[in-house]
């Protein structure tokens, strides 16, 4: 049996579990975000750290739910990559290397998913729906 010809029959459904499962997981970061800035652990006056917090939280749920799913995975993918380039590229070229193999996966899974859109299983589906 051929593994390709068996999952293209599903390609819809397994990219919308992609696309909710990403965006919980970049919302669990923005989460995460929250709970150590109320604990005091993190800085609260940091405006890229809550500027992180926001998109990863909010961005997340849209990337989730599939609302406006395109500009909500492009400004996310735009952040991952300010992360990478600000807080692990100066600590060597390798992301395996230098703790930003995240920020990179994120930042080009995002970014597919800009260029896709929401589809099956989202919010705006009849707004995309054959585009």
């Amino acid at each position: 049996m051929n593994p390709g010809k068996f999952l293209s029959k599903y390609i819809e459904q397994i990219y919308a579990l992609m696309r909710i499962i990403v965006g919980f997981l970049f919302l669990c970061h923005g989460i995460q975000k929250i709970y150590f800035i109320s604990s005091g652990t993190m800085p609260a006056n940091d405006v890229l750290l809550l500027l992180a917090m926001i998109i990863e939280t909010i961005g997340g749920l849209m990337i989730m739910f599939g609302y406006q799913t395109r500009w909500a995975a492009f400004i996310a993918s735009g952040e991952m990559a300010v992360a990478y380039f600000k807080f692990h590229a100066a600590r060597g070229i390798l992301p395996i290397n230098n703790g930003g193999e995240l920020p990179v996966f994120f930042c080009f899974v995002f970014l597919f998913i800009a260029s896709y859109g929401p589809g099956i299983w989202s919010v705006d589906y009849n707004y995309y729906k054959g585009k």
